[in-house]
Order: structure tokens, then C-alpha cells, then sequence
């Protein structure tokens, strides 16, 4: 692991496909560490033993299910959340304790987004770190790709008509948000965190919308 901001530790890179991407990432709280994502390095759980444990992990969508959320949760309690749309999804693999389907508080400092698009539960979270910088966890449904130029999470063949409207729907809200760095979930590009300049966000969502409406 390493750390990208003061209270933030970035998973080892993982491949699940050829040229996509994924990390997790810990975020460290007195209050209890927080996992957003998943990683299926076992050897990262020892590191992550030593900054804490992790009290809570929080996936943004079902792709990041796997049977690490079983190692994970064995070996830390680790509470499990999820959007109440893929509960069964989840379920497959280990039923989450914590479910969530509007916005709204999780944890102090810590906010649910529902962002239907990508898929039917995908949900980014919105952190106000006690460092003075606001984190969004994005998920899929804005993903870093090369260049560093970042996408809506659509997948042709595989989203719906349908998906597009929410998606477009779910970026105009995330339009209205002021984040100070961004975390993707998988990524295609170098890396998949961002520091934005002031006033960056909304030129980098219009352009994720301009390219899904013309997809």
C-alpha cells in the first residue's frame, strides 16, 4: 500500500481484465477505517492490520464483489455495505449489514450517492476529511482513462438505453458536488486518483457527458 493523501492508502494495482485497472482504497479514521472498494491482495490486509484494521467496507457497485469480502470480513469484522438494489448480488457472495438507497449520511464525515447508470446500485461517496480536502469515490460511473481524461461508466452491448438517461442523469447531480480529489474504482490509465484545480469538476464531468450522449 501506499498513501496518496493524509488519511488515504492506495491498495496495490490489480488486473482483473486485459487494460483495466482497479485499487482499493483505506481511508484511516479515529473512528474506525474505512475500506471503499475491494481488493483481493491478501497480503494488503497485514499492512492495513497495522494502520488500524478496517471497520467498514463500502462498494460502489456489484463488479467489485468477490471472496475477499469474506477474508476481509474474517479477519477485521469488517461491517459490509452496499446500494439495496444489487442486495442480491451481494448476497451470492456474503449478505451486506449495512444497505443504502438515498442520499444521505453513513458515517460522521461520510455520504452516500446513489449514481444509477453503470449499474442499477452504483453509488459514489463523498468523504469531508478532518485534513480540509473533500474525497469523492466515484466508482465506475466516472472512471480515469488514458491521458488522464475521465469517462462515464458506459459500457456499449452491455448498459441499456435506459442506462444512458440514468447515467446522464446521475452525472448533472454529481455536477453540483466540489470535490478536491477523485478515486475511481478501476481505471485505464496510469493512475486512478485525481487532485483537481479549483474549479476543474464541472469542465471534467461536462466533457464525461458530451462524449456519453454522443456515444
Amino acid at each position: 500500500m501506499r498513501r496518496v493523501q493524509p488519511d488515504v492508502w492506495e491498495t496495490e494495482v490489480e488486473h482483473p481484465f486485459p487494460g483495466l485497472s482497479t485499487h482499493a482504497y483505506l481511508l484511516v479514521r479515529e473512528a474506525g477505517n474505512v475500506l471503499f472498494y475491494n481488493t483481493g491482495h491478501r497480503h494488503e490486509l497485514e499492512r492495513m492490520a497495522t494502520l488500524g484494521g478496517v471497520a467498514y467496507q463500502f462498494l460502489s457497485h456489484r463488479d467489485e464483489l468477490g471472496e475477499s469480502l469474506n477474508a476481509i470480513h474474517e479477519r477485521f469484522g469488517a461491517t459490509l455495505g452496499g446500494h439495496r438494489a444489487e442486495r442480491d448480488d451481494f448476497a451470492r457472495v456474503r449478505e451486506p449489514e449495512l444497505l443504502f438507497e438515498r442520499r444521505g449520511a453513513l458515517l460522521e464525515g461520510i455520504e452516500a450517492i446513489p449514481v444509477p447508470g453503470h449499474s442499477p446500485g452504483s453509488t459514489c461517496f463523498q468523504v469531508s476529511s478532518p485534513h480540509g480536502k473533500r474525497y469523492l469515490f466515484t466508482g465506475d460511473t466516472l472512471y480515469r482513462g488514458k491521458a488522464g481524461v475521465w469517462h462515464a461508466g458506459f459500457i456499449p452491448g452491455h448498459n441499456t438505453p435506459e442506462d444512458r438517461r440514468q447515467l446522464i442523469e446521475s452525472l448533472g447531480l454529481l455536477e453540483t458536488l466540489d470535490p478536491d480529489v477523485i478515486f475511481s474504482s478501476a481505471f485505464t490509465g496510469e493512475s486512478g486518483y485525481q487532485e483537481l484545480a479549483p474549479g476543474a469538476w464541472p469542465e471534467l464531468v461536462e466533457r464525461a457527458l458530451a462524449e456519453l450522449r454522443g456515444s
